[in-house]
């Protein structure tokens, strides 16, 4: 199908803002001419990227005749844009607060929580660990020693894997052809990473740079392949991009509303497939490799310590609103999440990232909104995986 302008303007200053920070496009499979045209340009300051998405926005608000562009996919562009506007302000040294960014990037604004919460926490999980003594020092050691050993973690990956998609096939369907690759890396900020190709492949990088514990394993599967990014991926090529035309699908772009969707339904994927105690069925892969886990005491301590997934963004907004140091964000890693300090200063180097600081909101605030929506109905989550949709959409319907 032709290629409606509005579309066209949009993939090209995705691409443009590319070309100033590295991972900002996290996929793009569509028309290679436009990749190449992009690439053999003069790199576009960002002052003049700005102007393009304000006209891009205003265009979109106008309503500006293209009718091959209905209501629906003016609405979701214009939100990507929004996103990718603020991107290009920041780039262009306007100062904008954390809270403004993470608002029109991701379509939700952050509010530090209450360290109540954490403290709950902290006592459910006292009573959940076994052994005796302070409880970061117990919680640090039981965590520890759920090491996968490098050696057997490929075969765990691709027995989880396996499962996964079976049970992601039965519920949801898969494109025919899709296929993912697994890898281990090194060097990064994340602990997994879907690097969608196009042709309905992935390849999934998991990091070894910290020593990747078992009752994560299953959790990281499913949010990068089945029935997480790699199926929400395939599904959309297969259906919105081959079926429909919708070229506007075929870039992924960090600093929009469509990551917080993404990461939303990635971190409820376990759940949906596996329902909300997975932990026997888990176990059943790891106990032949000799892989340390215990269903009962994992199933407890997640119960236990759900909330503290959210003190990453308390120490993002100390970082970025309060001015907080380093050392200063460390600690409160260490304090709170009851992290080791080699992990709070992984997690703290991810939230000082130019290019993922705000990010750690799609995950914080994404679960949540997407769980809210789903409502433990496979067939929301059908919904999340195959259509175009912005945060707003999910509010309204969970309303």
């Amino acid at each position: 199908m032709p290629l409606p302008p509005l579309v066209e303007r949009y993939l090209v200053l995705g691409l443009r803002l590319g070309r100033h920070v590295d991972g900002f496009v996290d996929a793009y499979y569509g028309p290679a001419a436009l990749a190449d045209r992009v690439a053999q340009e003069a790199i576009v300051p960002p002052a003049a990227l700005v102007r393009e998405a304000a006209t891009l926005l205003a265009d979109l608000d106008a309503g500006v005749g293209e009718p091959d562009v209905d209501a629906g996919r003016r609405r979701w562009l214009r939100a990507q844009v929004i996103g990718l506007h603020t991107s290009a302000r920041k780039l262009a040294g306007e100062p904008i607060g954390y809270a403004d960014e993470v608002e029109w990037c991701y379509g939700v604004r952050p509010a530090p929580i209450d360290t109540d919460t954490f403290a709950r926490a902290h006592d459910r999980l006292d009573a959940a660990l076994p052994g005796s003594g302070p409880l970061r020092d117990r919680y640090i050691a039981w965590g520890e020693a759920q090491a996968v050993p490098v050696e057997v973690l490929p075969a765990a990956l691709h027995s989880l894997a396996d499962d996964l998609r079976e049970r992601t096939a039965t519920l949801f369907g898969l494109p025919d052809g899709e296929h993912v690759e697994w890898e281990l890396a090194h060097g990064q900020p994340w602990s997994g990473f879907n690097y969608y190709l196009g042709e309905l492949r992935s390849r999934v990088a998991i990091n070894t740079d910290l020593p990747v514990l078992s009752p994560s394993l299953a959790h990281l599967v499913a949010h990068e392949a089945y029935p997480g990014h790699h199926t929400e991926h395939s599904r959309k090529e297969a259906g919105l991009v081959r079926r429909r035309g919708w070229q506007e699908e075929t870039i992924f772009l960090v600093g929009t509303p469509q990551c917080l969707l993404a990461e939303g339904l990635a971190d409820l994927a376990l759940e949906v497939v596996m329902g909300e105690r997975p932990e026997e069925a888990v176990a059943a892969h790891l106990r032949p490799l000799g892989v340390p886990y215990e269903p009962e005491v994992v199933a407890a301590v997640a119960q236990a310590g759900e909330a503290l997934n959210a003190v990453r963004a308390n120490v993002a907004w100390l970082l970025h609103e309060d001015g907080a140091s380093v050392d200063e964000a460390v600690a409160y890693a260490e304090r709170w999440a009851l992290l080791p300090r080699n992990r709070a200063e992984k997690a703290v180097e991810f939230l000082t990232s130019p290019t993922w600081r705000a990010y750690i909101s799609c995950y914080v605030e994404g679960l949540p909104l997407c769980r809210r929506f789903v409502a433990g109905d496979p067939a929301r989550f059908a919904t999340l995986l195959t259509d175009q949709l912005v945060p707003a959409d999910l509010v309204a319907a969970a309303a």
